[in-house]
């Protein structure tokens, strides 16, 4: 399950340290991934998947997919992969605000006829940094780094009820090309597929 924006904090959101506060667009940056960002990317990655997601699974199904995905120690492991690119928006002290992540070699049926396609498999904001328009800097920051290597297509799945992410990739271009299942533990969701040429 791709991009998402809102949500509804459980447990391992609360444990969040990141220092959140209001800022200028122009203070901004974004920048690759280090190891020492792993931590924080969990934090955000828990808490915005907890917020989005949360009330449409049960408790369980949720809390063994944030241990699988979202703990520093499985982010610092998939830093590592070298089919992934994960990049971070952070403020002037260099806390990080969201972060962004390509993903090589990734298919569906209905991009596989695409010219040169990417996924754009993740792109997470944190709740308090809504509104300054980080969401919009990481698929710029994505569209360009993944057009710098070559590619011509960035794809997405989106889940069907995240409106607000939808008007989102609408808004830079992306248009709905098709479906697929997104299942975690019993919970079976439906992605919508988007694609935007690059």
């Amino acid at each position: 399950m791709a991009p998402h924006i809102e949500e509804n904090v459980d447990e391992l959101s609360k444990t969040s340290t990141i220092p959140i506060q209001t800022e200028e667009k122009s203070a901004i940056t974004i920048r690759d991934a280090t190891v020492d960002d792993a931590e924080s990317v969990a934090a955000i990655g828990r808490e915005v998947f907890s917020i989005t997601f949360g009330h449409s699974m049960s408790d369980e199904d949720l809390q063994t997919y944030l241990q699988e995905t979202y703990t520093e120690a499985s982010v610092s492991e998939e830093m590592k992969d070298p089919l992934k690119h994960l990049m971070v928006a952070c403020n002037a002290d260099d806390n990080v605000l969201g972060f962004v992540q390509l993903t090589k070699g990734s298919s569906e049926p209905c991009v596989e006829d695409a010219e040169s396609p990417i996924e754009l498999q993740r792109i997470y904001v944190h709740h308090e940094s809504h509104g300054l328009g980080i969401g919009k800097l990481l698929i710029k920051k994505a569209e360009k780094v993944a057009s710098s290597q070559g590619y011509k297509t960035l794809w997405l799945g989106v889940w069907e009820e995240n409106f607000k992410a939808q008007k989102v990739y609408e808004k830079s271009g992306f248009v709905h090309v098709g479906e697929h299942d997104f299942k975690i533990g019993d919970c079976i969701q439906t992605d919508i597929i988007m694609i935007k040429s690059l």
